[in-house]
């Protein structure tokens, strides 16, 4: 199984990650994210994979991957879209370095789903990270 990992450009955090994707999901009746490069091994990415998102410079979220669809952007431009299953699977934050895109993940990388009642991951950012710097979380 292999997974990718994208950033969420614009996303202040995962509730609002959660409302972007509802007004689409409402709109066009199922979620998807489109991004230029098809990836080249996409059979192993739909074994199961999901799309871990990089949100403030922090994996806190996933969503199993259902598709991935050649298509059209508004521009004419051709591009690739990720047809995600509905619903955002908290996982164990980790800092990333912003890349452009999106990379392949392999599942013994990928963080672990978060456990417990997952509100520290609703904190502000900045007390979220220190305290995790701190090593308190």
């Amino acid at each position: 199984m292999l997974h990718l990992i994208k950033l969420a450009v614009g996303i202040r955090d995962p509730a609002h990650l959660a409302e972007v994707q509802a007004g689409r999901t409402a709109r066009d009746g199922y979620i998807r994210h489109t991004t230029r490069q098809y990836p080249k091994r996409s059979q192993e990415l739909l074994e199961g994979g999901s799309l871990y998102w990089v949100i403030g410079g922090v994996v806190r979220v996933r969503q199993k991957l259902a598709a991935l669809e050649p298509a059209v952007r508004e521009d004419g431009v051709a591009c690739t879209a990720l047809v995600l299953v509905p619903g955002l699977v908290r996982v164990a934050a980790r800092p990333v370095r912003a890349f452009q895109g999106w990379r392949y993940l392999r599942a013994e990388d990928a963080p672990a789903d978060a456990t417990g009642g997952g509100a520290e991951m609703d904190l502000p950012e900045a007390l979220r990270r220190e305290l995790q710097e701190l090593a308190l979380l």
